[in-house]
């Protein structure tokens, strides 16, 4: 490696490559988006170079479970990813899927406006073919979303699909799957899903298993009937042939407290026949619109936006209820439509999932909300700092891991998720000592402490706390 010349070295860092092996000290140099070589670069020189000495140096972060669509066209300097070490997203979860639907009404029904007014791709093609034009700084893989066929096939949504309606929504499925999205996904608590029966879901989850496909779930409770909710979910990946995702793990409801427990051991079991993974968020509130039925299970809940009443943004519901003279049920209508945190889970269960071997952490952030959840923000890093380095839950190794390499793994992102030779250069660098989350629910849009940089395809995206100018990221697209 002596004379050898690089575009970029990262050198003195102790390197955490993604697999949950024992971090070792080694410098990395880059050649284009590609990582060239990982070890003594002492003799190499590099165009740019960055010393990493008492820095972690880790594979960059993938988040799983975004709703960042929209903000790819309309945020692509994507800073509220990039400064937690974020390279790539994977887009569409939920059921809510920017593509494919071309919407001309007023505003779209909740949830879909949590993605704002984007809805112009008729096609996913047209989707992949707009970030490939408008590439934003961070990657980003797709999901199809399932409520989002409904909404283009259905001119009722409070019922089931007809045999005429799934047709329609299987050839946009096949047309989404041709152009390359990682799965599909439901959101069957919603509104417009949740009409939806068991059959209507495997008609069109049929066709993922034959294309190499997920099914990923926002499942159909997450409080008193979470094993039903999981059985069905087991049961379409079963019938499908698809490996299942759990979104958002979590349980909630005071009286299901200690639940996760329950579910962890059925999940273990049902692994032995069917590839089940999950992500969680290192939070107790939950963030999704406003909906009457959640306020029973929550013992708080902060308004996140409100086009009726845009001030009501970071307030707690109490408070505007009391305010307004009025019940809290009767604010949530006046409110509507509107988004909402609800303080709605249990810290020991959170700790007891993000503990899970075959977790991944994800964000579920919402880009588009006026006062957003502060894990939009600060995921990442409150995992590393908060539930790796104070509490000693999981080890560096392992956060990173499942920061990187699992989630490279499950969604099938060749070539990314782990330092070595071939591999992209999705690069992060950070301070093990200081990085933190600092967004919180009072002061949620602030940038994490501890991330020195962050390189997506071997370009800088992120340096000295701020976002570079850099838009290198890329469509990614299921391998045939």
């Amino acid at each position: 490696m002596a004379n050898e010349k690089y575009d970029l070295i990262v050198r003195n860092g102790e390197v955490i490559d993604g697999t949950g092996s024992s971090r070792l000290m080694a410098d990395i140099g880059v050649r284009g988006d590609r990582i060239a070589a990982v070890g003594d670069l002492s003799q190499a020189s590099g165009d740019v170079e960055f010393d990493a000495a008492n820095r972690i140096v880790a594979p960059g972060f993938i988040d799983v479970h975004t709703h960042d669509d929209h903000a790819l066209l309309s945020k692509p300097d994507m800073s509220y990813k990039t400064s937690q070490g974020v390279t790539t997203v994977v887009a569409g979860n939920c059921g809510v899927s920017l593509a494919p639907l071309r919407f001309n009404g007023d505003r779209p029904p909740p949830p879909l406006d949590l993605l704002g007014d984007g809805y112009k791709f008729p096609r996913m093609s047209d989707f992949f073919d707009a970030i490939d034009t408008n590439p934003a700084a961070t990657n980003a893989a797709l999901l199809c979303g399932h409520t989002t066929l409904r909404v283009g096939a259905m001119d009722d949504l409070q019922r089931p699909a007809t045999d005429h309606e799934i047709d329609q929504m299987r050839d946009q499925l096949a047309e989404a799957l041709d152009a390359g999205v990682v799965g599909m996904s439901t959101g069957l608590a919603y509104e417009p899903a949740k009409p939806a029966p068991t059959s209507e879901v495997l008609k069109l989850a049929e066709l993922l298993g034959p294309a190499g496909a997920l099914y990923t779930t926002h499942l159909r409770n997450e409080g008193n009937d979470i094993v039903e909710s999981l059985e069905e979910a087991f049961r379409i990946g079963r019938e499908s042939d698809a490996g299942v995702v759990l979104s958002h793990h979590k349980i909630t409801g005071k009286e299901n407290f200690g639940r996760s427990e329950e579910t962890l051991e059925i999940i273990e079991r049902i692994r032995k026949d069917l590839p089940v993974d999950l992500d969680v968020y290192p939070y107790v509130a939950g963030s999704t619109v406003l909906q009457k039925w959640r306020l029973g299970e929550a013992r708080r809940v902060i308004i996140t936006w409100s086009v009726t009443e845009p001030e009501a943004g970071g307030r707690d519901l109490n408070e505007i209820a009391e305010d307004w003279g009025c019940s809290i049920e009767d604010a949530c209508d006046r409110l509507q439509p509107a988004g909402a945190i609800y303080f709605m889970m249990d810290e020991a269960d959170v700790q007891r999932i993000i503990k899970y071997q075959h977790s991944m952490i994800a964000s579920d952030g919402l880009p588009h909300d006026h006062h957003p959840h502060p894990r939009l923000w600060g995921t990442f890093p409150r995992v590393l700092g908060h539930y790796s380095r104070d509490l000693n839950l999981i080890s560096l190794e392992d956060a990173v891991h499942r920061m990187s390499g699992k989630p490279a793994s499950v969604f099938g992102l060749a070539g990314r998720g782990e330092i070595k030779e071939g591999n992209c250069a999705d690069l992060v660098v950070f301070d093990p000592a200081t990085i933190i989350d600092t967004a919180d629910f009072d002061d949620p849009i602030k940038p994490a402490a501890g991330i020195d940089a962050v390189y997506v395809n071997g370009r800088a995206v992120w340096r000295d706390g701020a976002a570079t100018d850099a838009r290198p990221g890329k469509a990614l697209r299921r391998a045939a």
